[in-house]
């Protein structure tokens, strides 16, 4: 296994909510990415993010990795969330924050 593949799921796992992305969420680099991010941040918890763009061996290997060709990715508890369109709508639907508000009170340390 390559050690780019080792480092995708060391982040995944360190960063209970991790978006893979173009750019940064202050700065997206597309408009993907852009929608992604800004949906995420509405949630009003931290997260963490790649940006694919400064990672070309993460943009190379990580569409293998999680079985899903484009980006931004949102990964949330280990576990793949999908891309832009799936990101937006479950925002949208008012089932992203709970999504994401569960599992880092699953993974908080505390109490």
């Amino acid at each position: 296994m390559s050690d780019t593949v080792e480092r995708i799921k060391q982040q995944i796992s360190d960063n209970t909510v991790l978006l893979y992305m173009k750019g940064s969420p202050k700065l997206p680099q597309c408009g993907f990415s852009s929608q992604a991010s800004q949906a995420v941040m509405a949630c009003g918890e931290r997260f963490a993010y790649v940006d694919i763009l400064q990672n070309p061996d993460i943009r190379a290997e990580l569409p293998k990795y999680a079985n899903w060709p484009t980006f931004p990715q949102l990964w949330v508890g280990g576990e793949l969330v999908g891309g832009c369109d799936i990101i937006v709508e479950m925002y949208q639907k008012g089932e992203l924050k709970p999504l994401i508000a569960d599992a880092l009170k699953d993974g908080s340390e505390e109490g």
